[in-house]
């Protein structure tokens, strides 16, 4: 998923990038007479009336929008034709600060265009609008059409039909069945003013002031309040954006858990970041669900602590680096290994060839300490000066922090970060070539993103293979809302490779020693469901440990109202027999005040 510090519009902007190159080219006559907002809005994704100009539209204006880039308001008719289908409600883009207000009934003439949020090539649905307006204002103080309910009797539970075929996979062109799929549900409220009450909140509030909702409270239900995403196949129709017509300084300031009492009213959008979204002219009132960061358990002396955490592009001049080492020595317990990822070098985003990242690990390391901590010795390899991916000259890569105290480094000259490390024999068991190493990093999988570091260590005379992974994210990939149903997970491709490529290595390992410690550790970027990770696994050289928690807890990452596993620790069968311990301790995702958008993930067992 891209991470929260991904250059974005900012949400004051995102319903509509109105712009010649996000417009769906449709071929129409060039004029029609007057029309109502069920006509133009029709019974598909697409208008029938899309490039023709319409006239006399009437309707109750429900809400303006007077800020961003997409200035304009909605615009319903108080007299609904008695098709399901067909959205009553439609967005007018006047490009500058509307000149009505809410319960004007106006008639509203203007070309009606599809827009892309975006531009087409995100896969985005379009929004149907009408643009180049000329408004007359009919009365003023007119009664606002009342609010269609999204509750979770009103919402299908199937998600979306499946695109056709013959258009590519699209499904713009296919009837609406709101009574049957979610987002035909949506769409035919497209524009309309609806309302959501009591719902919970299942993404905390973001730095773009909106949050996700879920109006199906039982709906794969977290532990602690998200909603889970498990599968490809059970998507969670209940999850809503929302955002507001007000100040974002008003906007609540919301964690997982949460609930937005009373009712949220406003017109349905969509935009590119999130699809559906409910941007309220009043919000309802929130009310605390008491959530607080967890804390794992302690290691006893004779177990192995190993954690890995995405610490978020980390660099010198940030300043969460006591927040990140009270992390890791409280809730985390200080683990014998952290495989740390997402530590840039020691200029940040800088561009000058730095590549050296000592700067960043010791100021870590001394804040862990500080914190009460052990000194932590580490361990990495660095990146070729702009070969790993990442943010442009952060030369982001994996480092391994140990505690000298509990468990000792095999170093082994030879590992540097173009030489591939190996596994070798030595008195009839495994040995790396080179430790610390790197998986093959010539290979063509590994293209513009990082290679995994391998490191040997020991604990109490047993030795551990550690396999620290950041695999290709998944950013290309066409959204869940999108017009291509089922979705292409384009990122999928290298990803798939990469996990060959680290499954090999284990293999290696396996074949010189069957009983051999291992674990692949890491931001895998992919659920612990998916098709990366079944690579990863084998046939069972490696296993997900995450899976041996509840459904209701397994996530890592909360996006878009979703709660899904990016990271994991896989185990070779030796550890598997053992009697381990998981966890996966949510300090980041589900709160607004997160310095990671990942939660760290901890493995104990015993050598």
């Amino acid at each position: 998923m891209p991470s929260r510090s991904t250059a974005r519009l900012a949400a004051l902007t995102v319903a509509a990038v109105c712009s010649a190159a996000s417009a769906v080219v449709l071929t129409s006559p060039a004029h029609a007479d007057s029309v109502r907002i069920h006509d133009i809005q029709g019974t598909t994704r697409l208008s029938p009336y899309a490039g023709q100009k319409v006239t006399d539209v009437p309707g109750i204006v429900t809400a303006t929008r007077t800020y961003g880039s997409s200035k304009g308001f909605w615009l319903q008719d108080p007299t609904p034709d008695d098709n399901p289908a067909t959205s009553e409600g439609i967005f007018v883009f006047t490009s500058s600060t509307p000149k009505v207000a809410v319960g004007d009934a106006v008639t509203v003439a203007g070309t009606v265009s599809e827009y892309v949020p975006g531009g087409a090539a995100t896969g985005n649905q379009s929004l149907t609008e009408i643009s180049k307006p000329t408004v007359t204002t009919v009365s003023t103080g007119n009664a606002v059409p009342a609010p269609v309910v999204i509750d979770a009797k009103s919402v299908p539970d199937r998600y979306t039909p499946q695109g056709d075929s013959a258009d590519g996979g699209s499904i713009n062109n296919l009837p609406l069945r709101p009574d049957t799929y979610a987002l035909d549900y949506y769409e035919s409220l497209e524009g309309m003013n609806v309302q959501v009450k009591d719902v919970r909140v299942v993404t905390a509030t973001d730095p773009y002031a909106e949050l996700w909702v879920t109006v199906k409270p039982n709906e794969h239900r977290a532990a602690r309040g998200g909603t889970v995403y498990g599968s490809y196949d059970s998507q969670n129709t209940g999850r809503l954006q929302i955002q507001s017509l007000g100040a974002t300084a008003d906007f609540p300031t919301a964690d997982v858990g949460d609930t937005l009492t009373g009712t949220t009213t406003g017109p349905l959008d969509f935009n590119q970041y999130g699809g559906y979204t409910l941007v309220a002219g009043r919000l309802g009132t929130l009310k605390s669900g008491g959530l607080e960061r967890e804390t794992t358990e302690k290691q006893s002396a004779g177990q192995l602590a190993v954690a890995t955490y995405n610490v978020e592009n980390l660099d010198p001049s940030d300043n969460t680096f006591d927040q990140h080492a009270a992390a890791i020595v409280h809730n985390l317990q200080s683990p014998d290994i952290v495989s740390l990822e997402e530590i840039q070098d020691d200029n940040g985003a800088t561009d000058d060839g730095t590549v050296d990242a000592s700067v960043t690990v010791n100021k870590l390391i001394d804040a862990i300490v500080a914190a009460g901590g052990p000194r932590y010795a580490w361990r990495s390899i660095d990146p070729v000066n702009d070969e790993d991916g990442g943010e442009p000259g952060g030369n982001i890569r994996q480092v391994f922090l140990f505690n000298p105290e509990r468990v000792s480094f095999v170093d082994r000259a030879g590992g540097d970060s173009t030489t591939a490390v190996g596994v070798t024999k030595v008195h009839g068991k495994a040995e790396l070539t080179a430790s610390p190493g790197r998986i093959d990093p010539a290979s063509a999988a590994w293209q513009s993103s990082r290679k995994p570091l391998v490191g040997q260590f020991v604990f109490r005379g047993k030795t551990v293979f550690v396999i620290a992974n950041h695999l290709v994210s998944k950013g290309g990939d066409q959204p869940l809302t999108g017009q291509y149903q089922p979705v292409t997970r384009s990122s999928e491709n290298q990803r798939h490779a990469q996990a060959v490529e680290v499954n090999a290595f284990v293999k290696d390992i396996l074949k010189v020693q069957k009983n051999a410690n291992v674990l692949a550790v890491g931001d895998m970027n992919d659920f612990e469901f998916s098709g990366t990770a079944q690579i990863l696994e084998g046939d069972g050289e490696l296993w997900s440990a995450i899976k041996s928690l509840p459904a209701s807890e397994r996530y890592t990452y909360d996006y878009q109202g979703n709660a899904q596993v990016l990271d994991q620790i896989l185990i070779s069968p030796a550890v598997r027999r053992d009697d381990f311990a998981y966890d996966s301790v949510h300090i980041n995702s589900e709160f607004h005040d997160q310095i990671s958008d990942h939660d760290p993930q901890v493995l104990r067992f015993r050598p």
